[in-house]
């Protein structure tokens, strides 16, 4: 059972900088790919970023591509989530998550553990 907890979100104007950790606990996340999705309400939730267990291999959305740098920790058993150039359409809630899949996959149903989110607002 793994169990992750976001923290970093809040309020940034456009253009601004954030920075999102994903702190694991229960078991070590080495063996995970990890991801990044987020959700506005009404729609579903969206990939964002994965990245391979040993962080040699990182995919992206069109979205953010160039503005987001996925990272992880595995010693410190963390999950980051580098976010420049913020845009209004960047609020939302962010989630991480894990995946025992073994590859670096950017759908929802082959994530098992999720985090509960930390709310990304970025002004105009």
């Amino acid at each position: 059972q793994v169990r992750l907890v976001e923290s970093g979100g809040g309020l940034v104007q456009a253009g601004g900088s954030l920075r999102l950790s994903c702190a694991a606990s229960g078991r070590t996340i080495d063996i995970y790919t990890m991801g990044w999705f987020r959700q506005v309400p009404g729609k579903e939730r969206e990939f964002v970023a994965a990245i391979s267990w040993s962080g040699s291999n990182v995919r992206y959305s069109d979205s953010v591509q160039g503005r987001f740098t996925i990272s992880r920790d595995n010693a410190k058993n963390t999950l980051y989530l580098e976010m420049n150039t913020l845009k209004p359409e960047d609020t939302a809630v962010y989630y991480c998550a894990a995946s025992g899949t073994g590859a670096v996959v950017t759908t929802r149903r082959a994530y098992g553990y999720w985090g509960q989110g930390t709310q990304v607002t970025v002004s105009s």
